[in-house]
């Protein structure tokens, strides 16, 4: 079946489609990339809300705009990760999540099915929900790491590994990603940049020890996997306290938070590190992390860095459409296996197809994919 992946990461510059052709053979999913692209996100989007009628409408405004999206591609059904706005951690345990983007509006416009609400149901088992990315990885690496181990990167706002080896699957949110070096961007730009282009700014300052010592002191990179986080706790306001009482240049600054993502991110590799997202756009992150990990991209094995997460939002819908486990508990935390997802009919009645019964134990990649511009 024809599968159309939608998410929008915890930078919210824009909702990533990819459309997969997917199908069982045996214990093995078959993924064929069929197409992928970024459509902007409006910038009004991007502002918290800070009441239920804000809220509201901001689900409102995102499930439309995932529809747009989705109305663009030709599949059988849609997947929808939608747009984290919050997520809740307390004492090491996600209490909660929320992702936006109401799937009514998306089955509305384009009249198919739509699996949505893909993390709640690992939650309550008692994970995280996050990363969900060692579904994908879990599979798809699974041959690489037959003789040792071997990890999926991705670097988004928050930065997530997969490790996976002969002894099993350990997955978790390494810390920031993007997400402090784009707030740090934000603020000495007055607003009007939201990242450091190409590293720009990092390339020419150097690391200054005193906050780099400061910012990993954070408690957080010490905590036992599983673990999740997000820009609740690495914000603007993280920085301002980390920063407090420094002076330095803007370059430095960002050349210190670079470094800041690719040492956590080192720390939790092992073996050849297969990176996707929207770091590997950052030359000079790139440059840091090969000197610390055998680090390639994600395109090597078959799936664009740019859209590794959108195809992994339609592997999602597809394991729950067939009523398949599609959480890996020893990644996220939960007490077993669950299907994920809720299900919104599209034009027809929602018919769904008898459960498979054969346990899915691999990915493997086929066919060729292409970049709608």
């Amino acid at each position: 079946m024809r599968v159309i992946g939608l998410i929008s990461g915890t930078s919210m510059d824009a909702v990533d489609v990819a459309v997969a052709d997917l199908s069982l053979d045996g214990p093995t999913v078959l993924l064929t990339p069929v197409e992928h692209a970024e459509h902007p996100f409006p910038a009004e989007l991007r502002v918290p809300p800070t009441s239920a009628a804000e809220l509201c409408e901001l689900d409102t405004r995102l499930g439309q705009l995932f529809a747009d999206a989705a109305s663009r591609y030709e599949g059988d059904l849609v997947s929808s990760l939608g747009q984290t706005v919050h997520h809740r951690v307390e004492d090491g345990r996600c209490l909660g999540t929320l992702q936006l983007g109401q799937p009514a509006w998306i089955a509305e416009v384009t009249g198919l099915p739509v699996v949505s609400d893909l993390r709640v149901r690992d939650v309550a088992a008692g994970g995280h929900g996050a990363p969900l990315a060692s579904t994908l990885d879990a599979l798809w690496l699974a041959d690489l790491a037959a003789d040792g181990p071997a990890t999926a990167l991705n670097i988004g706002g928050i930065a997530n590994v997969t490790k996976v080896s002969p002894a099993g699957v350990i997955a978790y949110d390494t810390g920031p990603g993007n997400a402090l070096m784009d707030a740090a961007m934000v603020v000495l730009s007055g607003g009007l940049r939201d990242r450091d282009v190409d590293g720009e700014y990092a390339r020419r300052g150097r690391v200054r020890a005193d906050l780099l010592d400061r910012l990993l002191a954070d408690p957080y990179y010490a905590r036992p996997a599983p673990k999740s986080t997000g820009k609740e706790h690495f914000d603007r306001a993280y920085l301002d306290r980390a920063t407090e009482g420094l002076t330095m240049p803007a370059e430095d600054l960002l050349a210190t938070l670079t470094e800041l993502t690719a040492r956590t991110v080192a720390a939790g590799c092992e073996g050849v590190v297969v990176g996707s997202g929207g770091g590997m756009r950052n030359p000079v992150l790139v440059e840091s992390l090969r000197r610390h990990v055998d680090l390639r991209a994600s395109d090597e094995f078959g799936l664009p860095s740019d859209a590794k997460e959108a195809y992994l939002a339609a592997l999602l819908g597809f394991l729950g459409w067939h009523g398949l486990p599609a959480n890996v508990p020893s990644a996220t935390g939960a007490a077993g296996p669950r299907p994920l997802g809720s299900f919104t009919p599209g034009r027809h009645p929602l018919r769904l197809p008898e459960p498979a019964i054969t346990a899915v134990r691999g990915l493997r990649i086929t066919g060729g994919h292409r970049a709608r511009t």
